[in-house]
């Protein structure tokens, strides 16, 4: 049992990552499937995929690289279910001054950082990426 979905999530692409893997999955619900979105928006993988199977499906998500590295150098669960963060719209910090991306959940859905100042929407800061 994964008390934290999302943590599992980023340490498997991770881990993927720093194995060189063309692709990871995740047990997929409508979180990780909004959160790879972001992702490939973002351009921080190459691509994802629903999986069926005979239980909650498989979210195949194809990873991204450049010059044999993965692009993704640095990924972080901010908010955790013991501690969870929230911040206004003016509170959003920046990641690598703007270089990286936050990835939150508001009253509007998922978003970035980005979408959520332009939105003038505070919420709780799920993920760090640069």
């Amino acid at each position: 049992m994964v008390n934290d979905p999302i943590a599992d999530m980023i340490t498997r692409i991770r881990n993927g990552a720093m194995a060189s893997k063309e692709y990871v999955d995740i047990p997929a619900s409508k979180m990780k499937l909004s959160i790879a979105d972001i992702f490939l928006r973002e351009g921080y993988i190459k691509g994802y995929r629903v999986l069926e199977d005979s239980k909650q499906g498989i979210l195949r998500i194809t990873l991204k690289y450049f010059n044999s590295r993965h692009v993704m150098s640095g990924v972080e669960r901010v908010s955790k279910p013991g501690r969870r963060i929230y911040k206004k719209v003016s509170e959003i910090p920046k990641v690598r001054n703007g270089l990286g991306v936050i990835i939150l959940s508001t009253s509007k859905g998922l978003m970035t950082d980005h979408k959520a100042r332009k939105e003038n929407i505070g919420g709780e800061l799920l993920i760090k990426v640069w």
